[in-house]
């Protein structure tokens, strides 16, 4: 049987993920971090993206995550994100009215908006879609 450590995905609204995990793969702000038990002790940010979660058994799913921290303990790793989604709880025309309406935003030099606030919500929604994409295209493969 293979190592496991505990692993939590917790959403400002819920707790989206609690259970046994083999390794998980998330998008640390400098490149995608591969974390499995004993992992050494390590506090990142995350961006937007998909957390793959191989879960004890070898059972894969995918959560999409709006960026957030990443603590690893020896036998907990715990992610902490404003967003947090199952993947086939994502809604591909929620995330393009999203694209659009920060790409207005953005687009619209006249009105005082937050640009920062535009620049991350389009960077959110993207994630999405490519997840979306990714994972189409995973169903026409198999």
């Amino acid at each position: 049987m293979a190592m496991t450590m505990q692993l939590n995905i917790v959403s400002a609204e819920k707790e989206i993920f609690s259970n046994l995990a083999e390794m998980v793969i998330v998008p640390g702000s400098m490149g995608d971090l591969g974390i499995m038990p004993q992992h050494s002790q390590l506090l990142s940010t995350l961006k937007a993206g998909e957390v793959i979660i191989t879960e004890q058994g070898g059972k894969k799913e995918s959560i999409f995550i709006s960026g957030g921290i990443l603590e690893v303990q020896p036998h907990v790793t715990t992610i902490l994100s404003d967003t947090a989604l199952r993947a086939s709880d994502l809604d591909e025309a929620a995330a393009m009215t999203a694209k659009e309406k920060a790409e207005e935003a953005l687009r619209d030099t006249e009105s005082e908006i937050d640009f920062a606030k535009a620049e991350a919500e389009l960077a959110e929604a993207l994630a999405q879609l490519k997840m979306i994409e990714k994972l189409r295209k995973k169903k026409r493969g198999s």
